[in-house]
């Protein structure tokens, strides 16, 4: 319990930047997990990895040939990001929008795989639409970038930058609150 009220306080003195009151969910984690093949993937990519409930799980299905990136500007979600003690996974305390140099950095030229739990409809427009451009730059061509939000209002922007074809939402009712989820895949 003491995890939860610790992310809670942490939420609400950074609602701009957290997007949300409570941890998500072990059934939201699933589900934007769902249909990553693992067994193919080099490198994924966590944006807003807050307190690590969604990094836990990436991690449980990790294979020895998979690397995870994770993003997270808060400086206490950081912190306790940085416990994690895990061989494939990279913690960066940095802004999404300078996601292709940082991963460089790493030795990787693109992402086969973006999990975002950044809260796009609180950001500023500029600041949104310039993460959701860095990440369809670094996808590799059949890349994808699941993202999950509280309401529909990225609906038509993930259409216009995947093509129609290549989004599919789903919900979630088993968290607080109730998320969308966004599955994209590049061409």
């Amino acid at each position: 319990m003491g995890k939860k009220l610790n992310f809670f306080k942490e939420a609400v003195l950074a609602a701009k930047t957290s997007g949300t009151i409570a941890p998500s969910s072990r059934f939201l984690a699933e589900k934007m997990l769902k249909g990553i093949d693992f067994e193919q993937t080099k490198l994924i990519v966590e944006l807003g990895s807050g307190n690590g409930v969604i990094t836990k799980h990436i991690l449980k299905k990790m294979k020895p040939n998979n690397h995870l990136i994770c993003f997270e500007i808060n400086e206490i979600f950081y912190q306790e990001l940085l416990k994690i003690d895990h061989p494939q996974l990279t913690i960066l305390n940095t802004s999404a929008e300078f996601l292709i140099d940082e991963i460089q950095k790493k030795g990787f030229t693109n992402v086969d795989c973006i999990v975002s739990s950044l809260p796009l409809s609180i950001l500023p427009k500029e600041v949104s639409k310039s993460i959701l451009n860095e990440s369809y730059n670094a996808l590799s061509e059949q890349g994808k970038f699941i993202q999950f939000q509280y309401s529909l209002d990225y609906y038509k922007r993930f259409k216009k930058l995947f093509k129609k074809q290549n989004v599919s939402l789903h919900f979630e009712p088993l968290n607080i609150p109730p998320a969308f989820i966004y599955k994209c895949t590049k061409n």
